[in-house]
């Protein structure tokens, strides 16, 4: 065991010399370090009325016409400052210069029954769509407010908190996203270590030791291992500082592990059949891509077992890390018999 440990420090030791490996860490602090901006800017893809939760964008609409004063406050309430205007042609070109960034021609205060509103959004596409999200409620609210003054009620269930989008992107993909990495880094520090003393020709030497083969495969697998787990422990921390809330943190990690175990597997198998870093690295990289692909399809995926265990989900508990346990004592097993061929 002090061999196996020994391997083990040397492992982590030669990670911090690794400029690749360093690399790739760096980068997570660096993301780490911006993680509100990358949020803000990836769910504003996923979901683009999102935006306006977290920025402090002012826009300015030209009126023409008479607006309510309760529409006028919502507005102001939405992020909308008004401007009132008189002309349409100029507040057209204003628009077109981009002094403004939406122009409403509200009705004429005698109209009967059917109230029309005439809304000119900028060209760009990207810019309209965002004036809209935020132009939407202000206009539903003054939807409302004609119904009521005409008789008609309509009850609406009062949400609130973010948007279920916000909900979804968070769990089912940034939090996933960002345990799951560090398993693949893992496997990729496992073939570069293996495929060097391979490379190199030091495994005999390494094998010289009182340490078999299989010992000497764990210890490498286990390093890997360690470092991928305190790189999820650390992005975990940083999730709960911004103010995400995560459910069951030693479950997720529990899965973590049981994940990047299989991965460390899978990396040493490949590196003892081809014997190389560029084609192990190459095979790597294909077997994960074509296995995430068909885990999507699987109910008990470890996605979305993960993204249960953070919301804390009932029907979800620690029996669901049965099969990766079992499917991890499985391939090691197999690992462990196919190095003999190695050997040979």
């Amino acid at each position: 065991m002090h061999v196996f440990f020994a391997i083990v420090k040397k492992e982590i030791s030669s990670v911090l010399r690794d400029r690749t490996i360093l690399i790739a860490v760096l980068i997570q602090l660096f993301v780490a370090s911006f993680s509100s901006a990358l949020l803000v800017g990836m769910l504003s893809l996923y979901d683009a009325d999102s935006a306006q939760l977290y920025n402090t964008f002012r826009i300015r609409a030209g009126l023409i016409g008479t607006a309510p004063v309760s529409f006028v406050n919502a507005l102001e309430a939405r992020g909308v400052n008004t401007l009132p205007l008189n002309d349409l042609n100029d507040a057209l070109a204003q628009l077109n210069r981009g002094e403004l960034q939406a122009v409403m021609v509200m009705p004429a205060a005698d109209t009967a029954d059917l109230v029309e509103i005439q809304l000119y959004l900028p060209p760009e596409g990207a810019l309209s769509s965002m004036v809209l999200n935020y132009l939407q409620e202000p206009l539903k609210k003054y939807e409302n407010s004609l119904r009521a003054a005409n008789g008609l009620t309509v009850r609406y269930t009062d949400l609130k908190g973010t948007p279920p989008t916000t909900y979804e992107f968070l769990y089912t993909i940034i939090l996933p996203l960002l345990m799951f990495f560090p398993a693949f880094i893992a496997g990729n520090m496992v073939i570069d270590s293996i495929s060097e003393e391979i490379q190199n020709q030091t495994l005999d030497t390494l094998l010289a030791a009182p340490l078999t083969l299989n010992q000497a495969l764990l210890a490498k697998m286990t390093a890997a291992l360690v470092l991928a787990l305190l790189q999820a422990l650390t992005w975990i921390l940083l999730l709960r500082l911004n103010g995400t809330a995560i459910q069951h943190p030693v479950l997720i990690l529990s899965l973590m592990t049981l994940m990047t175990g299989l991965i460390c597997v899978l990396a040493a198998t490949i590196v003892l059949l081809f014997r190389d870093r560029e084609r192990s690295q190459f095979v790597y990289s294909l077997s994960l891509l074509a296995g995430n692909s068909l885990l999507f399809a699987i109910e008990g995926a470890p996605l979305k077992t993960m993204a249960r265990f953070a919301v804390g989900d009932v029907l979800t508990t620690p029996l669901n890390l049965l099969p990766y346990a079992a499917l991890l004592m499985l391939s090691l097993l197999l690992l462990l018999r196919f190095s003999h061929r190695f050997q040979r």
